[in-house]
C-alpha cells in the first residue's frame, strides 16, 4: 500500500491539532468551589445556578407555558400539536463579589493542635459564603462601589437580590410594594384581626390565586418561604398556653 506525501502531511497536521485541543476531565477549582457552596446550605440546592462564559448576556429560561392535554375526534379531523415551550429572557451582568478573609497568628496558633484545622476553617468560610449569598438574594437592592456592612447589615448594597429582580422585571407578580423607574415604594400588607387578611394562610392563598400564573397555581412543588418572625407571630399564641400532650406534639410538628 502506498501512502502519498499529502496524506502523511494531513495526518501530521490532524495529530498536531488534536494534541493542541484541551479536554477538561476534572472539574475546575471554580466549579468545585461553587458545588461546595451550594451543598453547604440546603436552600441553595433548590436554586438554579448556571455558570456562564460571558460577563454580560441573556439567560434563556426553558419551561412549559401552557397545558398540553386534549382530545380529538380523529374521524372528523387530524390531531393537532401545540408548542408548549415558553422561553423567557433575562439579561444578566456578572459583577464581582469579594469574600475576603484573614486569620491572625494568634488564631492560627490556637488551631494548630488540630491536624485538620485548615479543612475546618475552609468549611466554615464556605458555609458563610453560602449564607451571605442567601442573605443577598432576599435583601439585596443594589450594588455599591464600596459596600458598607455597618449601614447595610443585611448586605443590601452588595448586589441586587432575587426579590429585587422580581420587583424590577415582573412587578405584576409582586404584592406589598410598587416599583417604578427603579424606585420601590412599600405598600405594606397587614395581617391580623380587622385587616384584609385575618391570618397568614389567607395571604398565602390569595398570593397563589393572584400573583402566580394559572398554569402554575396547582403545581404540587410550590413552597412558601416565610420569615421566622412571621411564623413566630402565627404560632406563638398557640404554644404560649397550657396544652394537653396531643397539642404539644402538634405544636412541635409546626416547627
Amino acid at each position: 500500500m502506498r501512502t502519498s506525501r499529502n496524506s502523511v502531511k494531513f495526518t501530521v497536521l490532524a495529530a498536531q491539532a488534536f494534541s493542541d485541543t484541551k479536554v477538561q476531565i476534572e472539574p475546575s477549582a471554580a466549579q468545585t468551589l461553587e458545588t461546595n457552596i451550594q451543598q453547604s446550605a440546603e436552600f441553595l440546592t433548590h436554586v438554579n445556578i448556571v455558570p456562564v462564559d460571558e460577563q454580560v448576556g441573556e439567560a434563556i429560561g426553558l419551561g412549559i407555558g401552557s397545558t398540553i392535554a386534549g382530545t380529538t375526534d380523529t374521524t372528523a379531523k387530524e390531531r393537532e400539536t401545540s408548542d408548549p415551550i415558553k422561553l423567557t429572557k433575562n439579561s444578566y451582568h456578572c459583577q464581582k463579589t469579594n469574600y475576603d478573609t484573614h486569620l491572625d497568628y494568634a488564631k492560627i496558633d490556637m488551631w494548630a493542635k488540630f491536624t485538620d484545622f485548615q479543612t475546618r476553617i475552609r468549611d466554615a468560610i464556605i458555609r458563610r459564603q453560602a449564607l451571605d449569598r442567601i442573605m443577598i438574594g432576599f435583601n439585596g437592592t443594589h450594588r455599591a462601589d464600596n459596600s458598607d456592612r455597618t449601614k447595610y447589615p443585611l448586605l443590601q448594597d452588595v448586589n441586587s437580590g432575587w426579590l429585587q429582580k422580581v420587583r424590577e422585571r415582573a412587578p405584576e407578580h409582586v404584592m406589598g410594594s410598587e416599583t417604578k423607574d427603579g424606585a420601590t415604594t412599600a405598600q405594606p400588607i397587614l395581617v391580623g384581626k380587622g385587616q384584609a387578611y385575618q391570618n397568614l394562610d389567607a395571604l398565602v392563598q390569595d398570593t397563589v390565586d393572584t400573583a402566580i400564573d394559572p398554569e402554575y397555581q396547582d403545581d404540587t412543588g410550590l413552597v412558601v418561604i416565610c420569615g421566622r418572625k412571621l411564623l413566630a407571630d402565627k404560632y406563638f399564641p398557640l404554644v404560649n398556653k397550657d396544652q394537653d400532650n396531643s397539642e404539644k406534639t402538634g405544636g412541635r410538628y409546626h416547627y
